[in-house]
């Protein structure tokens, strides 16, 4: 009775700390926005309204995730993948696709930019799980993972393509892939990303940046270096609320990547706990849903792959902002201005709540 009990209270936790996570999302992009909304558009406020708008827009795709049945994702999860591979590729058509510092990543949809990226991380679980839970088959796992790996490239888009890796290779393992094709096939794609790394100038710059922080600190080192010295000042309780200097167009896009060194600017060493706390909260209450429903099912393995979809996102950033990887440009789940991200990721774990609250009565 009591472990039922216990099943029982998994989605409203994770429903509550979603939404504890996404509110307090919408008040730092607030906090690290408003010197770059006021010079860009004369006011405080618009950063915070888009992100208010796409907020209200997830919480919709919250709701219709949790009210729909899991078979209905499984029956049109090809579809989905499918019209994901068609968005990637929609970026490089002159007129739809628009070009951001230098990458392709982005379409225009009435007035407002999307990241196809953002809805394939959703739409390749939903796909893998699908085929990993009839299946098992390196070949053709790799032909679907090598398609999205080859289009981001092309954008580019190193950061995403990492976590897709990280999403494909996770869930394979779960659904009981060989871990000695996972090795050698790591081994092989390690080599391809090293290749990539060594012949692009860009990227060699960031390599030499992360290995050497202290080289060109007014140019490839200003960023992380700006982003040290908000950890810096945020000491144990942090600068408090409104607080930071970092956020005054010292740090690039403050409001996005680069989030959470505005935070723990504001909040400090204690602050910054706890929200890392609510992320593992997160994280915790979601392993714990993926463990109660049937091995190797469908449902488990869409559980299992938004887990490593967002915790992994979240890695690589915190990774990236306390220097222990280079910066990736990978947003931080629920915090980083952006609407395509933010929608995701609350319809991912509406997906989530559905499977727990159908774990715990037996619903479909």
């Amino acid at each position: 009775m009591r472990k039922k009990k216990r099943t029982a209270l998994l989605w409203p936790t994770l429903l509550a700390v979603t939404i504890i996570l996404s509110l307090l999302g919408l008040f730092f992009v607030f906090e690290s926005s408003t010197a770059e909304s006021y010079i860009k558009y004369s006011h405080q406020y618009h950063f915070i309204k888009a992100q208010g708008i796409s907020f209200l827009l997830g919480f919709v795709a919250l709701i219709a995730a949790f009210c729909t049945p899991m078979w209905i994702w499984k029956k049109i999860s090809i579809v989905l993948f499918f019209a994901s591979i068609l968005l990637l590729l929609s970026v490089f058509i002159p007129g739809v696709g628009i070009e951001l510092n230098g990458a392709q990543r982005w379409i225009l949809i009435n007035g407002r930019s999307f990241q196809p990226i953002e809805f394939m991380k959703l739409s390749m679980v939903l796909f893998f799980a699908n085929y990993l839970s009839k299946k098992v088959n390196i070949k053709s796992f790799l032909f679907f993972t090598s398609l999205i790996s080859i289009i981001l490239l092309l954008q580019p888009d190193m950061g995403s393509l990492l976590i897709v890796i990280w999403i494909a290779f996770g869930m394979f393992f779960v659904a009981g892939g060989s871990i000695s094709e996972m090795l050698l096939t790591c081994c092989a794609g390690g080599i391809i990303l090293l290749l990539l790394v060594l012949t692009s100038s860009y990227r060699m710059r960031r390599l030499k940046t992360f290995f050497n922080p202290e080289q060109d600190l007014l140019g490839a080192s200003f960023h992380i270096q700006q982003i040290k010295l908000a950890l810096g000042n945020g000491g144990l309780i942090g600068q408090g609320i409104g607080n930071s200097k970092q956020k005054l167009l010292y740090i690039p896009e403050a409001s996005s990547d680069s989030i959470f060194a505005i935070m723990a600017e504001e909040i400090g060493f204690v602050g910054s706990l706890f929200i890392l706390f609510l992320y593992s909260l997160y994280f915790y209450v979601a392993y714990q849903i993926a463990r109660k429903l049937p091995p190797g099912s469908f449902n488990q393995l869409v559980a299992y792959g938004i887990l490593l979809w967002i915790s992994g996102q979240t890695f690589i950033n915190l990774g990236a902002i306390v220097s222990l990887i280079p910066l990736t440009g990978l947003p931080l789940p629920f915090f980083s201005y952006g609407g395509s991200s933010l929608i995701t990721v609350l319809f991912g774990s509406g997906i989530l709540a559905r499977l727990a609250y159908r774990a715990s009565s037996g619903s479909k």
